[in-house]
């Protein structure tokens, strides 16, 4: 158990933290929404806001009144259990509560917090305010992704802020791990923070294989896009082939080609492409594409576990072969935080790292993330594996 001064300081640098990632926006900023994945700035600052409320607040501080009646349906997510809510693809059309009205929700709902950790603690709330903690970071991590989406969408292409750590530059010799076959323990294991869906630790057999220590880069996407990748429908999935043809996928996301150039859209503005660099803001469909455009695969997420410590991680989210499911002996917690992962374990694909969105201390070596295989607009790339 996390002691109580602790939590108290991880629950107000995190309501902190929020609010900085979105002091560079203009107020307009706040309520865009281009695609349904994306959702408005101002939505997470209230949505974060709400889950204190609705699982901390309302059932463990006495006499507490919510903020306001109908913050609950405006801000609720997914959380089918817990009431009515504005269905996802309507969130940009919230221009009321106003930015000024969901910053006034944050600070009421921040202090009584703080209220409820100094006066009122107990351990039966400490796990869930540290779930609400992290929940938190994860939308830190989605509301960075989301601005920058926003703003890349923008016809001007206008700069976030300077941001000098966002490419990733891939330096040292490129070489495979060798991996020897065997029964290897996969799954959390220590008293510190984790979420269900990492336990329990159970063990699964590995046949050999190897694994590359370093992500693909721009260079060699460059050489996929030249030698026909997005042309080539023997490389692709059908679903995957269906959606390069339907969207006209011709290059990863904010990737564009100007007399021969190729340059992307960065959070600090529009840049020429370093070859050197991490491809990213890639679907699982083009990174399969690309793997077996080199004769290789992907790794399995029980294979990136145990391989992980040979090479640096943490900076992009990078595409398994792993189908998002349940570890064995996997329960679902009661109640309402059951809907917290255990009803999203379907036709999704797990991703492991981390990414320069992910804020500090938040993600581990055994941290399962999960998107639908066409989605590319988290800061993913992918790193290459094969059978021995």
């Amino acid at each position: 158990m996390i002691p109580k001064n602790k939590l108290l300081y991880l629950f107000k640098e995190t309501r902190s933290d929020s609010e900085h990632i979105c002091k560079p926006l203009q107020t307009e900023d706040y309520v865009v929404q281009p695609v349904v994945d994306v959702s408005p700035p101002k939505w997470h600052l209230g949505h974060t806001t709400w889950f204190f409320e609705e699982f901390l607040l309302s059932p463990y501080l006495p006499n507490y009144r919510k903020h306001h009646d109908s913050y609950s349906y405006v801000f609720n997510s997914y959380y089918e259990s817990v009431g009515k809510r504005v269905i996802r693809t309507d969130r940009g059309n919230l221009s009321r509560p106003s930015v000024k009205e969901v910053y006034e929700y944050r600070d009421h709902v921040t202090s009584h917090i703080i209220d409820l950790i100094e006066n009122h603690f107990n351990e039966e709330f400490a796990p869930i305010l540290e779930i609400g903690i992290h929940h938190e970071k994860q939308h830190q991590e989605l509301l960075l992704t989301d601005i920058k989406y926003i703003l890349g969408n923008n016809p001007l292409q206008p700069k976030y802020k300077d941001f000098s750590n966002e490419e990733l530059i891939e330096e040292g010799n490129k070489k495979f791990i060798h991996i020897k076959e065997g029964i290897y323990s996969i799954g959390h294991d220590s008293e510190e923070f984790c979420y269900d869906n990492e336990l329990p630790r159970h063990r699964v057999f590995l046949e050999p294989f190897a694994i590359c220590n370093t992500l693909v880069t721009n260079r060699e996407w460059i050489e996929f896009i030249n030698n026909g990748g997005y042309s080539n429908v023997m490389l692709w999935h059908t679903e995957g082939w269906d959606w390069v043809k339907k969207n006209a996928i011709t290059s990863p996301m904010y990737w564009h080609n100007v007399n021969g150039k190729w340059y992307s859209y960065l959070l600090k503005g529009n840049t020429a492409i370093n070859p050197d660099a991490a491809v990213t803001h890639i679907s699982y469909f083009e990174a399969f594409a690309f793997a077996q455009w080199k004769n290789m695969r992907l790794p399995t997420e029980f294979e990136w576990e145990v391989a992980q410590s040979h090479f640096n991680h943490g900076k992009r989210w990078e595409w398994t072969e792993s189908a998002y499911l349940p570890y064995p002996n996997y329960k679902k917690p009661e109640g309402a935080l059951g809907e917290y992962n255990g009803k999203f374990m379907v036709n999704q694909k797990v991703l492991r790292g981390g990414s320069i969105a992910t804020p500090e201390n938040h993600a581990r070596p055994t941290y399962r993330n999960f998107f639908h295989a066409p989605l590319r607009w988290q800061f993913t790339s992918l790193r290459l594996a094969k059978s021995l």
